[in-house]
């Protein structure tokens, strides 16, 4: 027999509450459970103390006869230094664009570096065919943005 640490849910609808409870994996989630060995309350403040209440000693006890806990109650556990804290497992990032929009995107950045660089350059041009003109008086806006197309 297989067994878990894991949160049976309770409470009203958008008022969650959830038990900490040893149960057998093939049981559902909040069917049959052999023991209740915590509570888990999301609607307090992340300080308050009876946000998540253990029974320790209970929690070692069925550690030791080999049930694993969940993936947040082994997040829990980890906090209240039953166990080692688990390492955080990454997700990947499901909203980033995929390989075909990412290319098309570096494309049209790269497009817009190229005019930029095409813009300074012939700005750059502008200045050195009228080197006197630049220096006798500034560059209008109108000159600056012919040189530019």
């Amino acid at each position: 027999m297989s067994l878990k640490i894991r949160l049976a849910r309770g409470g009203a609808k958008k008022r969650p509450y959830y038990r900490i409870v040893v149960a057998d994996v093939r049981c559902p989630r909040d069917g049959r459970f052999i023991e209740k060995v915590g509570a888990y309350n999301p609607m307090l403040a992340q300080g308050a103390q009876d946000r998540i209440v253990l029974n320790t000693d209970r929690i070692k006890h069925w550690l030791s006869v080999g049930a694993q806990p969940t993936d947040r109650v082994a997040k829990f556990l980890g906090q209240a230094g039953v166990i080692a804290m688990p390492a955080i497992r990454e997700t990947p990032n499901k909203s980033a664009p995929k390989q075909k929009a990412q290319e098309r995107l570096k494309a049209a950045q790269d497009a817009v570096l190229k005019a930029k660089e095409a813009a300074e350059a012939a700005v750059a041009a502008a200045k050195e065919a009228a080197p006197e003109e630049a220096s006798s008086e500034p560059a209008s806006e109108a000159t600056v943005e012919e040189a530019a197309q």
